[in-house]
């Protein structure tokens, strides 16, 4: 037993079984405290995303050995980092306890005399019934759930799997990593008396857009799995209660289940959105099309502040939620503070821009109230600036319109780059196998910047699955729209709310032609 004083060095995490949002309060706590995160190959790659950017990452995978001879190693890479003094997080998939051989690294970690925390997860079991509306219990039908592993050690010590009594239990058998041998554990149940007409299933990837399950009387069970084409890993479900299930399970009806959907937000914009996406029920891809960057010369941007501070200014006016966050950081940075805004009004181009003020206890003065553009900024904007001087915060690059609209009437019409937009130059090339594949559905293309980035990328096989709607692409406004056009490609659908959500929407509608507007 650890000492109460001892402060954990290991924590052993359940990553849950395949939905980012089962991770454990706790879980995601810890995480975001860790030097090392040693994970299985099938933990969300999102939840890698909650430890800091300076973790070292690494995959039980790429350590040496097949399957079997892997765990000296990560035994090992778990007393290594513990002795070096660093903060571990063995992060497994579904639950550290139940068949993810938590007990066997504990062991070793109490032998080395490593503190350490073990944090349960969701197993694969409970995910299959919560999502699939199966129930694992039934006051009719069942009193009990095994979990049963599939998968036996031939040599282990002591007693072995009792079919005879598993074939008679009073409730739900949960079979794990039995997928390959289901031929043997079906006739095993079969033999020791269990019905051949008993209610059964089998689920791949609970939890996830890429759920798949099919549902057999028990003798018919590996036949129909053929027939379906469904492989390991997966869970296998007997019992009379599976019978019950919904026939329309909650999941499996929201409104973008199985769609596989590429984000292409900066990646420290992309979380929300890639959140709203995956509780829809889709399969998201993630593929920044330019990375946000510090202004390459702060000069302009202090200056810049210095006039804000000595009121030059009337109008500030933000064209994103990245020159807020630059500006103000840039204002901290220098050991200042909003005071020196005075009392220069505020513009924002939209409501998440205006959202991002608020963060800063900032409220922006004006917002236009339906066209979130610098079309729709520059006409809501002009009758308040005229003979003004307004200063534009904003990217290095970009279209001048806001400005030369501006310019018709106010007195004075600067701008000033707070930060910097890099197209990224190595696209991530798994991503753009599976374009070239067709496996990615919908494109999702939040600015012009970023589609020209991204799409520069595509080569002619991508180029020919949109052109033939195998991958659509949606823009977030009719401007990205026509830069989309402008490189030669079509526009499946554009938002018709300029905003993040508006470019969900708009996915929504396409992946849904007959489904109410909203619904």
């Amino acid at each position: 037993m650890q000492p109460d004083s001892a402060k954990p060095l290991v924590f052993l995490v359940g990553a849950g079984p395949g939905s980012p949002g089962l991770l454990t309060v706790r879980g995601a706590e810890v995480l975001a405290r860790a030097d090392l995160v040693l994970h299985d190959q099938l933990v969300p790659e999102r939840l890698l995303d909650l430890a800091p950017p300076t973790a070292e990452r690494v995959c039980v995978r790429d350590l040496p050995g097949q399957h079997p001879d892997k765990y000296p190693h990560i035994h090992k890479k778990l007393l290594d980092a513990a002795d070096a003094g660093k903060i571990v997080v063995r992060l497994k998939g579904g639950d550290p306890l139940i068949f993810g051989r938590g007990g066997e690294e504990a062991e070793a970690l109490r032998a080395a005399g490593v503190p350490y925390e073990i944090v349960p997860g969701v197993t694969a079991a409970l995910a299959a019934g919560a999502f699939l509306e199966i129930p694992l219990t039934h006051r009719l039908y069942a009193s009990a759930i095994a979990f049963v592993t599939g998968h036996e050690l031939p040599h282990k010590p002591g007693n072995k799997l009792d079919w005879k009594a598993l074939a008679a239990f009073p409730g739900t058998l949960a079979i794990y990593m039995g997928i390959a041998r289901l031929p043997v554990i079906v006739s095993e149940l079969l033999k020791h008396g269990k019905s051949p007409d008993t209610p059964s299933a089998i689920i791949e990837r609970a939890s996830t857009g890429d759920q798949r399950a099919v549902f057999a009387r028990l003798a018919d069970l590996e036949e129909t799995r053929r027939n379906a084409g469904l492989e390991a890993p997966g869970l296998i479900l007997v019992g009379e209660a599976v019978e019950h299930r919904s026939a329309h399970p909650w999941f499996e009806s929201r409104p973008l289940f199985g769609q596989r959907v590429l984000v292409t937000r900066p990646a420290h914009q992309a979380e929300g959105m890639v959140r709203k996406l995956e509780h829809m029920g889709a399969v998201v891809y993630r593929m920044p099309g330019v990375e946000i960057r510090e202004a390459p010369d702060f000069e302009p941007v202090d200056r810049t502040l210095e006039q804000l501070r000595n009121a030059e200014w009337d109008w500030l006016v933000f064209t994103s939620a990245n020159g807020v966050h630059a500006l103000l950081q840039r204002l901290d940075a220098l050991g200042r503070d909003l005071r020196d805004l005075g009392s220069v009004q505020l513009a924002a181009i939209g409501p998440k821009t205006a959202e991002t003020l608020r963060g800063y206890r900032l409220r922006a003065d004006l917002v236009p109230a339906t066209t979130f553009s610098s079309e729709g900024l520059a006409e809501t904007l002009k009758p308040f600036v005229t003979g003004k001087r307004v200063l534009l915060a904003r990217a290095d690059r970009g279209r001048e319109l806001l400005r030369d609209e501006l310019a018709k009437v106010a007195s004075v019409v600067e701008q000033v780059a707070v930060y910097s937009q890099i197209d990224v130059s190595e696209p991530d090339s798994a991503t753009l196998d599976a374009l070239r594949r067709g496996e990615i559905r919908y494109v999702t293309l939040p600015s012009s910047n970023i589609a020209r980035a991204l799409l520069g990328a595509f080569d002619e096989t991508i180029r020919g699955r949109v052109n033939r709607a195998e991958v659509k692409l949606v823009a977030i406004s009719p401007e990205t729209g026509n830069a989309i056009r402008e490189l030669g490609l079509p526009v499946a659908a554009e938002a018709t709310t300029f905003t993040e959500d508006g470019l969900i929407q708009a996915v929504v509608e396409l992946a849904n032609p007959d489904r109410e507007v909203g619904g």
